[in-house]
């Protein structure tokens, strides 16, 4: 492995952890040549990829890590951490390979992520809902707000009211 900071192949492995429940191997090395230390991901090279029918029609490769941006935006600065994030990007793809062999709908991504945004944080999952369903006006985005509101789940304390009622 060539370190990142003296470009010379010469390194060993401190720790070994298995992450993304068993998928991905998590490699801290140390450089031994300039003593600097980085972090590098051992994957299972996927040969069957998975494709993405977006609405327009057209077909792209899939992508983790679109997911996991989407919900950071939809997430800023609400208190939502990055590992819960990661898991629901976790659980979903688990979802999503197990029921599709070549193709899907860009559409059921956002379905089955929107479902578990909205048992984590209501302004989050608005804000998420306000992109996936492409709102065409505010009366779009008060029926969401309705809807979430009409659910009857109260958020978590941390979280706040969407709508005070004081």
């Amino acid at each position: 492995m060539l370190c990142p900071f003296c470009a010379k192949d010469h390194d060993k492995v401190i720790d070994s952890r298995s992450t993304e429940a068993g998928r991905v191997i998590r490699r801290r090395r140390e450089c031994i040549a300039c003593g600097k230390r980085f972090t590098t991901y051992e994957h299972i090279e996927q040969t069957v990829r998975l494709a993405v029918v977006k609405k327009d029609g057209t077909r792209v490769p899939y992508d983790r890590q679109k997911m996991l941006t989407g919900l950071e935006r939809a997430c800023y600065k609400r208190p939502v951490s990055a590992e819960k994030m990661q898991q629901i990007v976790e659980e979903v793809e688990e979802e999503l390979f197990k029921k599709y062999d070549r193709e899907l709908n860009s559409v059921d991504i956002g379905k089955a992520l929107a479902e578990r945004l909205k048992k984590e944080d209501q302004i989050a999952y608005v804000r998420f809902a306000s992109v996936y369903k492409q709102f065409r006006d505010l009366d779009d985005f008060l029926d969401e707000v309705r809807e979430v509101l009409e659910t009857g789940q109260a958020p978590p304390p941390e979280q706040g009211r969407l709508f005070p009622t004081e």
